[in-house]
């Protein structure tokens, strides 16, 4: 006989834990055998969790000599002291195992930028071919045979972008950083690697989040940390399966662990200690599933080891957006869902141009994104976001600036309106153009010109709503206009006359905020939301607002930064078609800023700050997926 359950039900899955974005997110790390000697830091590490090797280093100021030859070795439970390395020095790279290691380049009494070379034959060690340039403060893995530096500290460059290879006998130079810092983190092999944060003269003292990855032949900046770092030589992985943790961010060190899955970086579970200038076993035969971190200094020079372990439980799964089950563990019905509260604002990459009041496609995507005008005279310069880096494209046939706002994505977009200097007295351009994802082309004109208008939609079908006359005309007004792809006709007007709004969502379904009206003029927190054909009062903004910036869906927006009367503002909050709740704030409070994207991810870019700054910093909003415990009431 059949179950009504399986007529009419569906069974939900029973698990011991909740789902995870990922094995590593499992993972957890736990205390080791410590070190043998009084603490010390920036030693050579190579090897894996179970079977690694540490050597050289500095020790703290009563230590003498401070620079250091020992060498320990450890067997997953406990360290034993073998036979030393030739030359003392601190700042050391390593790679390798605990039968077959190299330690390289660093600085020492006699030598503030080595290029020494030492082989380990699991036994004792062994000078061999030097660097071409001596370094420090790099990062490094690989195996002993095949190895690679980058990075560092160099004394006739300061901070350098060079990057050697071993080939088992001798390093060869090979293709450069785009940014050029020391202190990063690294990990993979010689044909596909990472090189993480760092530390640039333009940085110091904060550190820097960037990113490159190596294919063998070139280095190209990838998505960001999400903590900038430096004095973070622990690495461990492969390109596609890594790790790095610890380092130090002003003024505290760091116990933060993030997981690289070829993509992006994941915050996972942190150290027991934070601490910067430790060493790690960086072979990359361990995946992000192991992983040793040891020395270094905390609160003082440290002998701490860390073992890093990944333990899902027997029915692990994997997080699936929408997936419900019960987790019998904490007796309680769980569903995995993406909650915009919990996002966060990150550093991206940085616009070509400054700019502040610009155009932007707001349904574009993080990956895919769009922006155009403003950013000085002529006021056409066009750039596309792939999720990495900006690059400029072909300009806008006519100028213009102040806050006309687009309707599409990357590929297909429209404009109308703005300020066009060229045009005066014609200072609120009729002016549409639609681009292509090449180029922008000329279509039929607004009835009505105007500036700081909103628009939302497509590039075939768009609003365009409120905004300003400019000099000589009745100021702000409160007409529509709606394009299907060939013209624009006036439609409903919006309850009140508007300009210098936020905008989003489709033709049929959209919304506005904020603003200035005539009378005062006042800025305003007013929401009016469009489903086709009428506009009606949405929820009240949490602030008065003006000059800000909104991407997403009728009932699932994001708005950010802005104005408010005379002050700029960081505040950001997520709207879900009737009620506001409060986001993370952006970096920097700004407004002008132009923004692309869905609720659950997308981002800002350029603006103006407080200081009356052009800005052209990029910050990219992500919201996790998480798992929600079911309440029922």
């Amino acid at each position: 006989m059949s179950k009504y359950k399986e007529i009419k039900g569906f069974k939900v899955q029973t698990l011991a834990s909740d789902t995870a974005a990922s094995v590593v997110a499992t993972g957890s790390w736990s205390t080791g055998g410590s070190l043998n000697s009084t603490g010390h830091t920036q030693s050579s590490g190579s090897g894996s969790y179970n079977a690694a090797l540490c050597a050289g280093g500095v020790g703290p100021p009563s230590f003498s000599p401070r620079y250091i030859t020992l060498t320990e070795q450890y067997n997953g439970s406990s360290w034993t002291e073998v036979n030393d390395l030739n030359t003392a020095r601190t700042n050391i790279g390593g790679a390798g195992t605990t039968t077959a290691a190299i330690a390289t380049g660093g600085t020492g009494p006699a030598s503030p930028n080595s290029a020494l070379n030492e082989s380990w034959n699991g036994s004792a060690w062994t000078e061999v071919n030097d660097l071409n340039v001596g370094n420090k403060q790099f990062g490094m893995a690989g195996t002993a045979t095949a190895a690679f530096e980058v990075g560092g500290n160099n004394a006739a460059t300061s901070y350098v972008s060079t990057h050697e290879q071993w080939d088992g006998t001798n390093w060869t130079e090979s293709g450069d950083l785009n940014t050029a810092r020391a202190w990063g983190s690294s990990f993979g092999i010689t044909t596909a690697a990472i090189y993480a944060g760092g530390r640039t003269p333009s940085s110091n003292p904060s550190g820097v989040a960037n990113v490159e990855s190596w294919n063998g032949s070139a280095w190209t900046e990838v998505n960001d940390l999400n903590q900038a770092r430096y004095e973070a030589a622990s690495g461990s992985g492969i390109q596609t399966a890594g790790m790095i943790f610890g380092g130090y961010q002003p003024p505290n060190n760091l116990a933060k662990t993030e997981a690289f899955d070829g993509t992006s970086f994941t915050e996972v579970g942190d150290l027991g200690t934070a601490v910067r200038d430790a060493a790690s076993a960086n072979n990359p035969s361990q995946g992000t599933s192991n992983a040793l971190n040891f020395g270094g200094y905390s609160t003082a020079y440290t002998t701490v080891t860390e073992t890093w372990s990944t333990t899902p439980a027997a029915d692990f799964q994997q997080i699936n957006l929408g997936q419900v089950y019960y987790n019998s563990g904490s007796n309680a019905f769980k569903v995995t869902q993406q909650s915009p509260p919990t996002g966060t604002w990150s550093s991206g990459d940085t616009l070509n141009t400054g700019r502040s009041r610009f155009g932007g496609a707001s349904n574009a995507t993080q990956t895919a994104g769009l922006v155009f005008g403003a950013g000085g005279s002529p006021y056409g310069q066009t750039e596309e976001y792939n999720g990495t880096a900006w690059s400029e494209q072909n300009d806008l046939n006519t100028g213009r600036y102040i806050s006309y706002g687009g309707g599409g994505t990357q590929t297909a977009c429209i404009t109308a309106g703005g300020y066009n200097p060229a045009g005066s007295p014609v200072y609120a351009t009729v002016v549409a153009e639609v681009y292509n994802g090449t180029s922008w082309t000329e279509v039929n004109d607004l009835n009505e010109g105007r500036i700081d208008c909103a628009t939302f939609g497509s590039s075939t079908a768009a609003l365009l709503v409120g905004g300003g006359e400019g000099p000589g005309g009745p100021n702000t007004v409160a007409s529509v206009e709606s394009w299907n792809g060939t013209s624009w006709t006036e439609t409903t007007d919006i309850p009140t006359s508007r300009q210098e709004m936020g905008a989003w969502g489709i033709q049929t379904a959209g919304a506005i905020v904020g603003g200035t009206k005539d009378t005062g003029p006042t800025v305003v927190n007013k929401v009016y939301e469009w489903n086709g054909s009428t506009w009606s009062e949405g929820g009240d903004y949490p602030s008065v607002v003006k000059y800000t910036t909104a991407f997403g869906s009728a009932t699932a927006a994001v708005v950010a930064g802005g104005e408010n009367v005379t002050v700029k503002i960081a505040t950001s909050a997520s709207y879900n078609g009737a009620t506001w709740s409060t986001n993370n704030s952006l970096s920097e409070a700004k407004m002008g800023i132009s923004g692309n994207g869905s609720s659950t991810s997308g981002f800002v870019a350029g603006g103006e700050n407080q200081a009356g700054s052009t800005l052209t910093a990029t910050e990219e909003w992500t919201v996790p997926e998480a798992n929600k415990t079911i309440t029922v009431s």
